[in-house]
């Protein structure tokens, strides 16, 4: 049976606005306050998706989530007709707005982890939404999202979508964006990569961790893999450096992780590293500090470039889908064409992609997705709505051009009637996909 890896990318909403929520992400809280350009994005994230549909991957995508979220208002003790409250909070707590407009959302590595059927005890592929309980704005995305996985892989026949862990600190859970799976070839038995920021202390000066021990063992667990599974600390100094993922420091696929020389507390990396060697036809790739600085890649998000095997599995000839920003940073830029002719390792292309949007963000290309490595028959039992082809694209970008916003100012988000066009945006997305009443605020 043919394994692929699928990306599902966030489909970025109507919402789309520069708020600087996100302690620990450089490029959010630099463009903080900032017009935000929602149609653009929108359309950067479109023709990223298409981009490798056209290279020969398995593309989809993922619902963007209901914002503004006037329950969370409501639940704070506002009231009143939607107009009403949107306005009240604007007057009375103005620093709420930002957190039920938030966009973050759009970045579906966060999503959730993922442990594909080779890998787990039953056969079936496991997705655990992250409860994202560090950051106030996240907090709230995962009830959304364990509605969404259902929708997109309601089969649980082959799929089981587990319920975000228990919201406390100490099993803080920041999904995909800490987890990578390395494996030979994608039909066999891989092992789980967790990487961490907190154990049971903090290790950071001036930024918070966000992922901890706890919440990865316990994912390990859920999905049947504790076994296998290996747990690496992030060194403390490169979150507070801005990392505050370890998929801006660090990316892999297949045998191969291409990371950082500051990415990993070294100790550690030692001891894991051998392991790995034991287990797979395991290959580190690493970037010396000598070649790319730490701020050079987090500032180009190096790292959080897309790590994709060719689109038939082969592990020897990879690409990298890496934002522009590489290609406009010169040591950057240098030590890819260099890479390119290394024929030690497997990555043989770059293609660059524009995502300024989500990078002025905080996020990048890498960001943008969920990976799910899916069998021919569990690609099957997706809903199709969700798999796209050409004209589907084609589709969403006409629904974009049509209901989203050119730019978002930050005083918009008092102005009752943004609400009304995300609204208004949102239920023609649905009509579109034949979803009905998805929405909570088609319920009413």
């Amino acid at each position: 049976m043919k394994f692929y890896e699928a990306n599902f990318d966030g489909l970025i909403g109507p919402n789309h606005n520069y708020a600087g929520l996100a302690a620990g992400n450089l490029a959010s809280v630099k463009n903080a306050k900032h017009v935000s350009q929602p149609k653009q994005a929108a359309l950067e994230g479109l023709e990223k998706m298409r981009t490798l549909l056209r290279l020969g991957y398995k593309q989809g995508f993922l619902l963007p989530q209901q914002r503004p979220r006037l329950d969370i208002l409501r639940n704070l003790g506002f009231s009143g007709s939607d107009s009403e409250i949107i306005n009240k909070v604007a007057k009375q707590q103005p620093n709420f707005l930002p957190l039920i407009y938030s966009a973050s959302s759009m970045w579906a590595a966060n999503a959730a982890t993922v442990t594909p059927s080779p890998d787990s005890e039953d056969g079936r592929v496991h997705l655990t939404p992250a409860n994202l309980l560090t950051t106030n704005h996240r907090s709230i995305e995962h009830t959304e999202t364990f509605k969404c996985l259902n929708t997109v892989f309601s089969n649980s026949e082959h799929f089981a979508v587990h319920e975000a862990l228990h919201s406390h600190t100490e099993f803080a859970d920041e999904g995909a964006a800490n987890h990578t799976r390395l494996c030979s070839s994608y039909d066999s038995k891989g092992v789980g990569l967790f990487v961490y920021g907190r154990d049971g202390q903090s290790h950071t000066q001036r930024f918070p961790a966000r992922q901890t021990l706890h919440a990865s063992k316990a994912i390990a667990r859920q999905h049947g893999i504790e076994q296998t599974a290996k747990f690496l600390l992030q060194h403390p100094d490169v979150i507070d450096a801005g990392a505050f993922h370890n998929d801006v420091v660090a990316v892999g696929n297949g045998p191969l992780l291409f990371f950082h020389q500051e990415a990993f507390d070294t100790n550690q990396q030692s001891e894991i590293f051998t392991q790995l060697v034991e287990q797979l036809p395991f290959q580190a790739l690493e970037v010396s500090s000598k070649d790319v600085s730490i701020e050079d890649a987090i500032s180009s998000y190096l790292f959080n470039s897309q790590l994709l095997a060719s689109p038939d599995g082969d592990m020897t000839k990879m690409c990298l889908i890496a934002p522009t920003e590489c290609r406009d940073n010169a040591a950057v830029n240098n030590y890819l064409s260099t890479l390119m002719e290394d024929k030690s390792q497997p990555i043989r292309e770059v293609h660059f992609v524009d995502v300024r949007q989500s990078m002025s963000n905080g996020g990048g290309p890498a960001c943008l997705r969920l990976r799910v490595v899916l069998s021919d028959k569990e690609i099957a039992a997706v809903n199709p709505t969700f798999i796209l082809n050409e004209g589907q694209i084609n589709k969403l970008q006409t629904w974009v051009k049509t209901y989203y916003r050119d730019e978002i100012a930050p005083a918009d988000l008092a102005d009752p009637s943004l609400m009304d066009d995300c609204y208004r945006a949102l239920d023609a997305l649905t009509q579109l996909l034949q979803l009905g009443s998805y929405y909570d605020f088609q319920q009413v």
